[in-house]
């Protein structure tokens, strides 16, 4: 059994003249929300060998204030994770995931399409939130039954959606 946790990067300030999207720094409530995230992950024991993180700077900081609270594994920073569709998201997963467990920190659509796309089945509760949208600071937890180098389309089993609003 593998698990992958998709976390859409916390609420960021918009982007300041002459500062690129890329650059945007996540808020006051965005470095809140990210650390209460992490505390939700010790607490329930959502802790993954390796975590792919987007390199801009909201995701970066969202990683930050997640490893203030909890073990976030190996690290490996990509830029594909801003541009990457939802189908470049899951190539990476594939390419390295394995047994264990892997997060994912990254943007929207892509989080929400591929939570939704590899999410065959779950609990009620969490798919009905998840069909409500995938705010900042969503976590969505997708149990596998193999590995995550197999992970598909549809074989994926929706166990938690968490959002700090809901905590």
């Amino acid at each position: 059994m593998s698990r992958l946790y998709l976390l859409r990067h916390a609420k960021a300030g918009w982007a300041l003249p002459g500062v690129r999207d890329f650059d945007r720094p996540l808020d006051a409530a965005g470095m809140a929300d990210a650390e209460l995230m992490g505390e939700v992950m010790r607490v329930r024991n959502y802790v993954p060998d390796i975590t792919l993180c987007s390199n801009a700077m909201r995701a970066r900081q969202t990683l930050e204030g997640l490893a203030g609270q909890t073990d976030t594994g190996r690290v490996l920073f990509f830029d594909t994770l801003y541009s990457e569709d939802a189908a470049g998201y899951l190539t990476l997963i594939r390419d390295n995931g394995g047994p264990g467990s892997l997060l994912v920190i990254g943007h929207n659509p892509m989080t929400e399409d591929l939570a939704m796309a590899v999410s065959g089945d779950g609990e009620e509760a969490a798919r009905g939130m998840m069909n409500h949208g995938f705010p900042t600071s969503g976590l969505a937890v997708v149990r596998f039954a193999g590995a995550l180098a197999s992970a598909a389309q549809g074989n994926g089993y929706l166990e938690a959606f968490l959002t700090p609003a809901d905590l």
